[in-house]
């Protein structure tokens, strides 16, 4: 009923403040993520709070604050850059009368939108799914039990069972599809092993260049862009670093601070590349004013997912944009740390070429003059 088929939907923002040190960043990372699902920003309603409401989340007159600017921009949805619990989204959708989907629902309505392969489809299906069992509730007029009578005796399943079984079945169908995707992977990664590659695997925060990067090392065409959540679909490539070393180098889905649960469940077979992995580049935007909060939320998903333990090899992206010049930083043993290079640019790749042969085969590349040959 809060439909608006003809038009494109037009959203007031719900930001709180619940003593978060990086309160203004989160509200233009909501901003962010809004535009990245095609929505126009009508308004932001900011507020401080101890903690949310229990029924209405915002409180009361937070609420009638929202639902004024809402009848002022004639906006058909609110957005919350938080968790809402199910019941609080009933109420909040009663009390203003227009939709309201929280950050969590966002984010997949932006992975629906991004998805492109038959896995990633499966994937954020799956997540969806989950994610609406939990708002699958009672409170609708046909989900009364049916009465008796002729013809009409039965188990008497309310509409809101079938809802739930019909879901249920299509879960179990789509984890099935899943697992015979992630033994395929196993059996590729099985290969691989055999053969000796080594597996590198790109991770780090959304729109922090891990597609540019990729792009820039091996010459493929993905799609990159400057938006939230642009890949969606790991792309693997073989990549020469040097005349006697060769990896398998994987791109992978951004991570983003509160990535749902049932996100990061789904896309598992995806990820299963980044566990799986000798070497993770984790690359960090050294332009932005976040990026101390951004590895810490990117080593956050990766300790959920199994993949803390895995070595990593930091790459300062963007360094252009600092003004930084592109170097190698080493720990006390002389193993390389980090990296900071340009993907846009070009600056510095040779250097994570050679980081990153160490890295894999440190008996093969710790060779100094190769180093001053790349250095030069």
């Amino acid at each position: 009923m809060f439909d608006r088929p003809d038009l494109g939907d037009q959203a007031v923002l719900v930001c709180l403040d619940f003593g978060d040190a990086d309160y203004q960043e989160n509200i233009a990372e909501c901003a962010e993520l809004v535009k990245s699902a095609g929505v126009e920003v009508m308004g932001v309603v900011q507020g401080k709070r101890q903690r949310p409401d229990a029924a209405l989340f915002a409180g009361k007159g937070k609420v009638e604050e929202i639902g004024l600017l809402v009848r002022a921009t004639d906006a058909n949805v609110v957005i919350f850059n938080h968790a809402l619990a199910p019941g609080q989204e009933r109420n909040l959708e009663r009390a203003l009368q227009c939709r309201v989907i929280d950050r969590n629902s966002l984010i997949l309505d932006i992975f629906a939108q991004r998805a492109r392969s038959h896995e990633g489809k499966l994937q954020v299906e799956l997540a969806q799914l989950s994610h609406m069992s939990t708002r699958l509730v009672r409170g609708w007029t046909h989900l009364e039990r049916q009465k008796g009578g002729i013809g009409l005796r039965g188990p008497g399943e309310t509409q809101l069972e079938t809802d739930r079984r019909l879901l249920g079945i299509r879960v179990k169908a789509l984890k099935e599809r899943l697992a015979q995707v992630q033994r395929q992977r196993n059996t590729q990664r099985k290969g691989r092993g055999r053969a000796g590659i080594a597996s590198v695997s790109i991770v780090g925060y959304t729109n922090a260049g891990k597609s540019t990067l990729f792009n820039a090392l091996t010459k493929a065409r993905i799609y990159a862009a400057d938006q939230l959540f642009a890949t969606l679909d790991t792309t693997s490539r073989k990549l020469f670093l040097n005349h006697e070393t060769s990896i398998v180098i994987s791109d992978t889905v951004g991570f983003i601070r509160d990535l749902p649960h049932t996100l990061v469940a789904a896309f598992r077979a995806t990820l299963e590349e980044t566990v799986r992995a000798d070497l993770l580049l984790h690359v960090v935007d050294c332009s932005s004013d976040m990026r101390d909060v951004q590895i810490e939320e990117v080593n956050k998903v990766l300790a959920e997912i199994g993949a803390d333990g895995i070595p990593q090899l930091l790459v300062w992206n963007k360094c252009d944009l600092r003004e930084m010049e592109p170097e190698i930083e080493r720990d006390a043993t002389g193993r390389p740390v980090s990296v900071r290079v340009s993907a846009l640019t070009g600056a510095g790749l040779e250097l994570l070429r050679a980081a990153v042969a160490e890295c894999v085969h440190p008996s093969q590349n710790n060779h100094k003059d190769y180093y001053e040959h790349v250095a030069e």
